[in-house]
C-alpha cells in the first residue's frame, strides 16, 4: 500500500515537473517510501514498547537519537518487515538496556572516552553514511552532514556524562554507539548495502 501511494505521489511530481528524470523520479520515490514507511513504523514500536513497560524509555531514546541518526546516516533495511523488526529491536533493546544497565562513575567516564574517539574515527571514515537509492555526493553537503555528526555526537556524550540522570545517560551511550556502528562498512555488507558513492563515484577525497 506504501508503495502505492509513494509511486502515484511521485507520478504527480512529475507531472508537475517535467524536468525529472527517472533517476531523480527513484530518489524522491524513495524519500517519500522512507518518510510514509517511517509514521506507521513510529506508532508500532510505541505501542510494542507500551505493552514491554518501557514506553517512555523507547519515546526518550528516539528523540535523543534523532539529531546524531538524521546527520550520520546509516544502512537500510531491504523490506518493510525487515526494516520493521530491525527498528523495533534497535529503539526497544536500547530501552530496556537502559533500564536494567547499571553503570558506576568511573566506568561510565572511561566509556564515554573511548566511545568518543571511536565515534570521532567512524564519523570521519563514513559519515555521513549514504545509500545508493539517496546518495549524498556534493562535496559541500557530504561536509555539513560530517560537521554536524561531530557535533551531536560530542555534544550527545557531553550531556550524559554530566546529566544525573541514569537512563538518559545510558540511552545515548547505548544508542550512539549501536547508531555508530550502522555507518560502517561492516554493518553495510552484512545488510548488503552499498554507500552511495561507492555506486555513483568515490568522493571521500572531498570531505577529508
Amino acid at each position: 500500500m506504501i508503495d502505492k501511494i509513494c509511486m502515484f505521489l511521485t507520478n504527480k511530481i512529475r507531472k508537475e515537473m517535467p524536468e525529472i528524470d527517472d533517476e531523480k523520479a527513484e530518489v524522491i520515490q524513495y524519500g517519500l517510501q522512507n518518510i510514509l514507511g517511517e509514521i506507521p513504523k513510529t506508532f508500532l514500536v510505541l505501542i510494542i514498547s507500551y505493552f514491554l513497560g518501557i514506553w517512555k524509555e523507547t519515546l526518550l531514546t528516539f528523540i535523543l537519537l534523532i539529531p546524531y541518526k538524521n546527520a550520520s546516516g546509516g544502512f537500510h533495511l531491504k523490506t518493510h518487515l525487515g526494516c520493521i523488526i530491525g527498528t523495533t529491536t534497535f529503539y526497544c533493546g536500547i530501552a530496556i538496556l537502559s533500564k536494567i544497565v547499571i553503570l558506576n562513575e568511573i566506568v561510565k567516564y572511561i566509556i564515554l572516552v573511548i566511545l568518543w574517539i571511536f565515534g570521532m574515527i567512524m564519523i570521519k571514515l563514513y559519515a555521513p553514511a549514504d545509500t545508493e537509492n539517496v546518495p549524498i555526493l556534493r562535496k559541500k553537503d557530504r561536509k555539513k552532514q560530517q560537521i554536524i555528526s561531530y557535533i551531536t555526537f560530542s555534544v550527545g556524550l557531553l550531556i550524559a556524562g554530566v546529566i544525573n540522570y541514569t537512563i538518559i545517560s545510558n540511552i545515548i551511550i547505548f544508542g550512539y554507539f549501536l547508531q555508530t556502528l550502522m555507518i560502517t562498512k561492516l554493518a553495510y555488507k552484512l545488510t548488503n548495502n552499498k554507500y552511495g558513492y561507492e555506486v555513483y563515484g568515490d568522493t571521500s577525497t572531498q570531505i577529508g
